[in-house]
């Protein structure tokens, strides 16, 4: 039985929610890291980054192999850095319009 495409989505988004998950997107969006450079930039327990890593790699966003004894990590679908660029547009836009309407506010009394 297939998903329905909303549905996919909707996981595809649940995957993304956690902020150590786009974070480790956005460092691989730049170029691979071994995870020791990972660690060094995200600075969470490596616990909780192996776990994060381990739901990325399950959904295929990431690649994992093993280069001179460092596990090396790296975006397995290019496409995931114009999402986060996307992300990054809209966020701007919804900024801009709560300013002007907080700028709006200030100058009505009303």
């Amino acid at each position: 039985m297939s998903v329905p495409l909303y549905q996919a989505k909707a996981e595809f988004f649940r995957t993304l929610g956690h902020p150590v998950r786009i974070r480790i997107l956005e460092l691989l969006s730049e170029r691979e890291h071994a995870v020791h450079e990972l660690l060094a930039e995200i600075g969470v327990e490596a616990s909780s980054l192996s776990q994060q890593l381990s739901v990325l790699r399950r959904s295929s966003l990431v690649t994992s192999q093993r280069r001179d004894g460092e596990v090396i990590y790296a975006i397995a679908v290019p496409e995931v850095n114009d999402l986060l660029q996307a992300a990054r547009q809209i966020l701007s836009a919804v900024a801009a319009e709560q300013a002007d309407l907080i700028a709006q506010l200030a100058r009505t009394t009303h």
